[in-house]
């Protein structure tokens, strides 16, 4: 079983456009589409599409749309009550693929609701593979919660994977980071991998389109956050796919050349495929290609769709160790 913490979850509300989005004007849109969505939300609904079982925990109110959406979809989660509903996260779709994303802050969470988010999480990870700390931390948590959370999770005997960005990123990995509080697989992007390591050109949007061109430099830099006690780093690199590093070594993996329709979701459908691949047994390079396979089929889909196995070319997969 997997189980996954949304500290931040909302509503993905899809809104296709008619014509490419230009700033102060008006474009007409086709009915906007909504979905349950926030990243560790994302990763149980891949999760649970492949075939295993998957529980979210998250923060909502009894009422939210939220909750009622995965009750539709039958996805099976733990719900902390709070008094507000879910933020709603807007993508605006362009004809080309193009698309812009405006999040929401979200709900603030205080003691009460965290210490119900952690003491669900470690119940419904007693016993299970995996517990999956995925997204942004709302209002009124600090960056450290997630390390918090790892150090705590010891207990249950799941392996924990982080995937999130910014300051909660930094605390839970970045230098000097609590070695307690290191997950066993951590998820960044290129962009992420730059800044956590200190690779420097310019600007973190330089580093990481760097990073991405030369995967062989993203491995190099991804080998020190194993050197500082992290078990498995899979990092993804947009169109040149993804690569995982290991004590072990390390593999690239890429899929042939997709049109991208949205990449709204792709990175949690990597490390919902990648986890599905662990589950079955798989060694690291079949790991790392059905993740690739995943994410690759997301960025495919429109909006804020999640792929399914039906969705998977993993024969249109290659990799190879670095």
């Amino acid at each position: 079983m997997i189980v996954t913490l949304t500290a931040n979850p909302g509503l993905d509300r899809l809104v296709p456009l008619s014509g490419p989005l230009e700033r102060g004007g008006v474009v007409r849109s086709a009915a906007a589409v909504d979905e349950p969505g926030g990243k560790g939300v994302n990763v149980a609904r891949v999760v649970a599409a492949g075939g295993r079982t998957a529980v979210a925990v998250l923060p909502g109110h009894p009422d939210d749309p939220l909750l009622l959406a995965l009750r539709e979809l039958r996805l099976v989660h733990r719900a902390v009550p709070i008094a507000a509903f879910a933020r709603v996260n807007l993508t605006l779709a362009e004809p080309d693929g193009t698309t812009t994303k405006v999040n929401a802050p979200g709900a603030p969470l205080g003691p009460a609701v965290r210490a119900g988010l952690a003491e669900a999480l470690q119940r419904e990870a007693a016993g299970a593979r995996w517990a999956v700390l995925s997204g942004s931390l709302p209002p009124g948590v600090s960056a450290g919660w997630y390390a918090e959370l790892v150090a705590a999770l010891r207990s249950t005997g799941a392996r924990v994977a982080v995937d999130t960005s910014g300051a909660a990123l930094l605390a839970t990995a970045g230098p000097g980071a609590d070695a307690a509080g290191l997950p066993d697989l951590l998820k960044p992007n290129a962009e992420e991998l730059a800044e956590l390591t200190g690779v420097d050109a310019g600007s973190a949007s330089a580093a990481g389109a760097a990073l991405e061109a030369d995967p062989a430099a993203a491995a190099e830099a991804a080998r020190s956050l194993v050197e500082r006690g992290v078990a498995e780093v899979l990092v993804t690199l947009g169109g040149r796919g993804a690569l995982l590093v290991t004590a072990d070594g390390a593999w690239h993996a890429q899929h042939a050349p997709v049109t991208p329709v949205s990449t709204v979701g792709a990175g949690d459908s990597t490390l919902a495929g990648y986890l599905l691949a662990d589950l079955d047994g798989a060694d690291e390079a079949e790991r790392l290609a059905v993740a690739v396979a995943h994410g690759t089929a997301a960025v495919q889909l429109p909006g804020s769709s999640l792929p399914t196995p039906q969705h998977l070319r993993r024969d249109l997969v290659t990799s190879q160790r670095l």
